[in-house]
């Protein structure tokens, strides 16, 4: 399968990656922005409505937003999350089904979750929708048979992140900037999941799911006195109650910047983010400034950051940076990336390198001003937008800022001078109290990040401190490339068995991010040479083929076809070999080149060009493979995990393929055919 990532790779990045930013407008005069003020009124259990009338097009949206303060969930992380996912399930007034139905059937867009709840559609439905809106929020139908259905389903979530390399790091850096006791550093755990009871959902409803601090925006092709009126009928009789004001220790960050690195000896690459916490709300004097280092530094396309990791270097496909700022609690000045393992420690040197560039160096002009018509740019483009509409009305009431506040945004943008980047990034972007975290593979790792000089401290996957992981074991006295291999060949029904297998058919499924629906996987070689791979989806059929048929081979990526020849010609007739591991017992060149922990096993690591294998030191079975070639001038690495060993016809067969290259498609087989399941047709 290693040539897969030819295909495989480029396919995830055709189906997620958005455009990139394109090239910089050039200063022009400051457009004038008149944003519309809302009429508002309030009702007397503390709901606040604010109301834009626009009446260019005949549609309306709501917005309900419950303004309360974070709150830790401890032993019981989970709760917020079943309950948004049981409101909206219909109501006690009208069952699911029949509450969905109407939905699609007025063609709206209505969403529910536990702060709140959104709608939209064309305002000559804006009652119903609104009445629908109402009733899913304030008449849920919390039942036992949809709790267990969402619980199930939220675990079921977790499992599927146990290998994923972001989902880790996302995991331990809040963990390592707050605290787990903290509501921006707990994390979800299938116990803590497990602790929660349908009676804790309603608690917690009842508790959170109050008016006090509510605040409803229409937008739209209404009136607002027709809004006032079905509002005071709707959410009149929503009791007036006031949730808990909880308040927690602000973080604080580390006394000198160190590397926190966690093992994920499962990684084809390293993700690496440097952070510290920051104290920025949206009034603050520095909000200005601090928007623009930010795009400077690692916000924009054009920035320091990008430009040296992916332009310069070629390292990655993105590096950014971000400023949070919140008025309840202190957010993250953070920038992340994703290498190959080679290069993790020299990309660690070039980020610090640019954040320490861009606190001693002033920004020049031409670059701020660059930035900012950029900025500007698209702050303009946005401003038309219901959605920005109604989020800045909402941001002005719930953050405290002044009226013109929007008004002026473009004025305090372009009054930012060099000097003030230059004394916010100095401010907010601690170079001397920075965690650097890596989550990557400790064998390939490791000793380059050790190279840097800067205290390395270790963590497990949820953020505990943990003793530095094992490198590579010594091979033990008569083990051999010859022997591993006899070991799997035994493992697997010996050599008698393997001998009678013609051909094998693989049929499974598998989800990828972003794509709508699974995808359908294919594979199938015989004994003369030939293999054939898909992945097709329903409704697009093939996204991506690669077939071997003797001396000649192609793979075709959505219509797109490319002959093989020459290097990748004879790497894919490699390919093309039943049990091709068994060849490595007297390959040239192939060598035995230690133990390595993989999936949680001691694995022996035989090396074969660009291609490592891994053997169960245990089992014998082979449980992972990864192989690098290069794409689009980047070297990029597959690894692919094989599990749930299962006897078909006397040979042992992993009816699991988990394929990494940066996500992960965890394929599924659903069946697996010796010596049938294959004709002519399926190689032409």
């Amino acid at each position: 399968m290693k040539k897969t990532i030819i295909v495989l790779s480029s396919l995830f990045l055709t189906l997620t990656m958005q455009a990139q930013d394109r090239t910089q407008p050039k200063p022009g005069p400051a457009p004038t922005i008149n944003i519309k003020k809302p009429e508002t009124f309030s009702l007397p259990n503390g709901l606040k409505v604010l109301v834009v009338e626009n009446h260019k097009l005949p549609r309306v949206s709501f917005n309900l937003s419950i303004d309360n303060t974070p709150y830790a969930e401890g032993n019981k992380k989970g709760v917020d999350d079943l309950t948004s996912s049981l409101i909206g399930n219909g109501s006690t007034k009208t069952s699911k089904d029949a509450f969905n139905e109407e939905i699609d059937f007025l063609g709206a867009n209505i969403n529910f979750f536990s702060s709140g709840a959104s709608a939209s559609g064309l305002s000559k439905h804006s009652k119903r929708i609104l009445e629908l809106m109402a009733e899913g929020a304030l008449m849920p139908n919390f039942t036992q048979e949809e709790f267990d259905k969402e619980k199930e389903k939220l675990i079921e979530g977790l499992k599927t992140q146990e290998k994923s390399v972001p989902a880790v790091a996302g995991r331990v850096e809040r963990v390592l900037a707050y605290g787990k006791n903290h509501p921006a550093g707990e994390y979800l755990s299938e116990e803590t999941i497990n602790n929660v009871s349908l009676a804790d959902v309603k608690t917690n409803y009842s508790t959170y799911f109050v008016p006090e601090k509510a605040y409803l925006v229409v937008v739209g092709d209404v009136k607002t006195k027709e809004v006032k009126k079905l509002v005071e009928k709707l959410f009149g009789s929503w009791v007036k109650a006031t949730a808990p004001r909880l308040t927690y220790s602000n973080p604080t960050n580390v006394q000198y910047s160190q590397i926190n690195f966690v093992d994920m000896p499962n990684a084809v690459q390293s993700e690496i983010t440097l952070f510290n916490t920051v104290n920025l709300k949206m009034g603050d004097a520095d909000f200005f400034p601090v928007i623009l280092a930010n795009q400077v530094f690692g916000g924009d396309f054009n920035s320091y950051l990008n430009m040296n990791l992916r332009e310069k270097h070629g390292w990655t496909y993105g590096a950014r940076s971000s400023v949070g700022f919140d008025k309840n609690m202190y957010s993250q000045f953070r920038a992340n990336t994703q290498v190959r393992n080679a290069v993790t420690d020299s990309a660690i040197t070039q980020a610090l390198y640019e954040l320490n560039r861009i606190r001693t160096e002033k920004v020049s002009e031409e670059a701020l001003n660059n930035v900012k018509a950029g900025y500007i740019g698209r702050f303009v483009m946005q401003v038309e937008k219901p959605s920005t509409v109604a989020r800045y009305a909402l941001n002005i009431e719930t953050e405290g800022l002044p009226a013109d506040f929007y008004e002026n945004y473009i004025k305090n943008i372009n009054a930012v001078t060099p000097d003030d980047v230059m004394r916010v990034v100095n401010k907010y972007f601690l170079a001397d109290n920075l965690r650097i975290l890596v989550v990557g593979k400790a064998a390939e790792v490791l000793p380059g990040l050790e190279s840097l000089k800067i205290p390395i401290f270790f963590f497990d996957k949820f953020g505990n401190p943990t003793e530095k992981p094992a490198m590579k074991k010594a091979i033990p006295a008569g083990v051999t490339v010859k022997t591993v291999i006899d070991n799997y060949i035994n493992a697997i029904g010996g050599d008698k068995a393997i001998k009678t297998v013609k051909s094998i058919a693989y049929l499974g499924s598998a989800k990828i991010p972003q794509a709508p629906m699974p995808l359908t996987y294919t594979s199938k070689i015989d004994s003369k040479g030939r293999f054939a791979e898909e992945l097709s989806m329903a409704g697009m059929g093939s996204l991506m083929k690669q077939v071997v048929n003797g001396n000649t081979a192609y793979a075709s990526q959505q219509g797109q076809k490319k002959v093989m020849e020459g290097k990748e010609l004879a790497e894919m007739k490699e390919s093309a070999v039943l049990f091709s591991e068994t060849l490595l017992a007297t390959k040239a060149g192939v060598t035995l080149s230690g133990i390595e922990p993989m999936n949680g096993s001691d694995a022996y690591t035989v090396v074969d060009g660009d291609t490592t294998y891994y053997f169960d030191v245990k089992s014998g079975l082979k449980i992972a493979e990864a192989s690098t070639s290069e794409q689009g001038g980047q070297k990029v690495t597959q690894v692919t995990t094989f599990g749930d060993y299962r006897d078909v016809k006397g040979v042992k067969l992993p009816f699991n393929h988990i394929m990494n290259v940066g996500f992960e498609l965890d394929i599924k087989m659903s069946e697996v055919k010796i010596n049938e399941g294959i004709s002519d047709a399926d190689f032409q």
